[in-house]
Formats: structure tokens, sequence, C-alpha cells
């Protein structure tokens, strides 16, 4: 092989591949509990636009911003690095797809924990503090603030999410994987938009809770499917290439 590989092997390593799956089960549960424990709410609906949105926020607890703000600076790593499972399915059959796939995994690691979840917390933080001492100037300094110190790396790390997915589903679709073509549908943008699919019900506070964690839930979608499958993509491919 010419590509990079990380000291990976030719071989598909099929129980590393499922361990690290498992792993990102694991980590995608500890960001979901944690997304929840922020998005647990519900808007004021005597408030419109972004102010009503974040009207959900003034009454959470200190303990609630902590510990979602943890979970998930603990979780998304572990995400991103079980990540390299997909990337270890992708690797022998396309070194194109696989560099793609795998600058997606750095800019995850780089951005997405420190750089996207725990600022948004120190956002939601700001504002419900703000909303006692100055609520006239609430809202225009937290959008302030998220601008400076959450916006900047949120692009960057949309740009490098963007670029994984596409990998993703062009090496499924087009046979780069011991998969069938047909489970490019395991990424994680189909299991958020399925998510997403409950903002048609009405507001409560569960409903606004899983729609919170939505990236978790995609990254459940993503490692429970191929999970599942990979028996029997093992016994159709091998373990070589």
């Amino acid at each position: 092989m010419t590509y990079n590989d990380i000291g990976i092997g030719g071989a598909l390593d099929w129980k590393r591949i499922r361990k690290l799956m498992c792993i990102g089960i694991f980590g995608a549960l500890l960001t979901l509990v944690g997304d929840m424990l922020l998005g647990w709410g519900v808007h004021d609906p005597s408030v419109a636009g972004l102010e009503g949105f974040l009207s959900a926020y003034r009454d959470l607890s200190d303990g609630r911003i902590f510990f979602s703000a943890l979970l998930g600076m603990i979780g998304i790593p572990l995400e991103a690095l079980s990540y390299f499972a997909i990337y270890r399915l992708i690797a022998p059959y396309s070194e194109k797809h696989a560099h793609l796939y795998r600058s997606g995994i750095l800019g995850t690691l780089a951005f997405a924990g420190c750089g996207v979840h725990v600022p948004c917390l120190a956002c939601v933080f700001f504002y419900k503090y703000m909303a006692i001492a100055s609520p006239e100037n609430a809202l225009a300094l937290s959008v302030r603030f998220g601008a400076y110190f959450l916006l900047p790396a949120t692009i960057v790390f949309f740009i490098f999410w963007i670029v994984q997915h596409i990998a993703h589903i062009t090496a499924f679709a087009k046979g780069k994987t011991p998969y069938p073509n047909w489970c490019w549908i395991f990424c994680p943008a189909v299991g958020m938009a399925l998510l997403m699919l409950l903002k048609f019900l009405p507001e409560t506070a569960l409903r606004n809770a899983m729609t919170a964690a939505w990236i978790s839930w995609g990254n459940l979608w993503m490692f429970i499917g191929l999970l599942i499958l990979s028996k029997k993509a093992e016994r159709q491919k091998g373990a070589t290439v």
C-alpha cells in the first residue's frame, strides 16, 4: 500500500475494527447524555427568535452545564478516534477516499470537543448569568461572545465534517469498502436527519433533549449499523483484500 497507513497492516483486522466501533458507541452514549442534559427543557413561548431559543437555558443548573461540557469533552474524542474503524474499512480499497476521511477525523479531534462543544456550554453559562445581571444586554453580548469564541471553530469543524461525509458516502456507495454499496446510509448525517424529524412533533422537554443530541444519535446510527453488519461483510469479502 502507498497510503500513509499509520502503522495499520494490509489485512482487515475485523476484531480491532469491531472493538473500535464498540468504543465509538460508548463515546457516543457519553456525549448523548451530555447533550441531553443541556437540551432538556422547553422554550419560553412569549419570546421570539434567538432569545426564545436561548430562554430554555435560563433555568439550567450550573451542575448540568458542567457535566454536559465534561461528558462531551470525553465522549467526542472517543467518537473521533473510533472513526478509524471506518477509515480502516476504506483504506485498502481507495487511497483517495481514505485520505479524505482521515482528514475529517483529524479535524474532529482538533475542533469538535474543546473547540465547539465546550465553548457552546460556555456561551450557555455566559447567557444564563448575563440574563440575570443585565437582561437588556444579555442577548447582544451573548451573540458577540459566541461569534468570538464559538463560531470560528464551528466553521472549521463543519468544513472537515463535510469532507469526511463526502468521503464516507462516496466510498461506500462506490463499493470501496467490504460492505454492500447501500450501507452508505450508515453515516452520521443520515441518522441525524432521521432524528431531526422529531422537530415536527409538539415541543416537550424530551423532544428538545433528543434533538440537542442529534450528532450523537447520528454516530450511534453509524457505529451500531456497521457493527451489526460487520459479520456479514467479513464473510462476504473475507479478512483480506
